[in-house]
């Protein structure tokens, strides 16, 4: 009786489906590295709650920013990545984790576009500014509003003092990378006749271009579009 012959290894390999390599950063990072012939591109996504010194639930979409902060170095340092486009939407999260990110963008020698998509809420806003060049889609938001914090705060004059200069500091970056004056960024973050349980502004793709807050409206394919032209220009 003749034993059942084995498949050889190169048939097994044939059989067995293909791997996609470039799915893995996407299912680890939120990215991917696109190569064209007009550059290769680092696309970085920035989705739900920014995560900071303390571990969200488990349930929360977050954006880890001891994940990213690494990313954007090696994105810096890298000789093959050309570009990077950013994809934000977020509704914020913490404040010197979501600056500290936005501080190592604009601090990128590499071009950088970022866009923003469904929302680029609280300290999303310092993010969407930080690339060279910032679109926004018509249908997003973008609220403003002024610092705020969950847990004890002792009621002490030294408190709101710490408020106060840490929304300067959010303030004087948003000014810094976008046309929108300092004036004009406090007014909307203290607007009271807008939100019913808080304060500030929502704006919208138009609003937040026409107050200089955003560069330009646009897609997918003018953000891409934009980010090609500053690698080849």
């Amino acid at each position: 009786m003749t034993e059942p012959t084995k498949p050889n290894e190169n048939e097994e390999q044939r059989s067995a489906p293909e791997q996609t390599p470039p799915m893995q950063p996407i299912v680890d990072m939120g990215a991917v590295t696109t190569r064209t012939a007009r550059g290769t591109v680092y696309c970085l996504t920035v989705i739900g709650q920014i995560e900071g010194h303390y571990v969200l639930p488990a349930e929360n979409k977050t954006t880890k920013y001891e994940h990213v902060m690494p990313q954007l170095v090696a994105i810096e340092e890298s000789r093959e990545i050309e570009g990077l486009l950013i994809l934000l939407n977020t509704v914020g999260g913490d404040i010197e984790a979501g600056l500290a990110l936005a501080e190592l963008i604009a601090g990128m020698r590499k071009p950088t576009v970022s866009l923003v998509l469904g929302g680029g809420h609280s300290i999303g806003v310092p993010l969407a500014v930080a690339a060279k060049r910032s679109f926004i889609a018509p249908t997003a938001t973008m609220t403003l509003h002024p610092v705020r914090t969950n847990g004890l705060v002792l009621g002490v004059p030294q408190a709101f003092s710490y408020f106060e200069r840490m929304q300067e500091r959010i303030t004087g970056f948003v000014a810094g990378n976008s046309r929108m004056k300092p004036e004009r960024f406090t007014e909307l973050c203290m607007n009271t006749k807008e939100l019913v349980t808080d304060v500030g502004s929502v704006l919208d793709g138009e609003k937040a271009v026409a107050e200089g807050l955003i560069d330009q409206l646009g897609s997918l394919s003018d953000a891409i579009g934009a980010l090609y032209g500053m690698i080849e220009g």
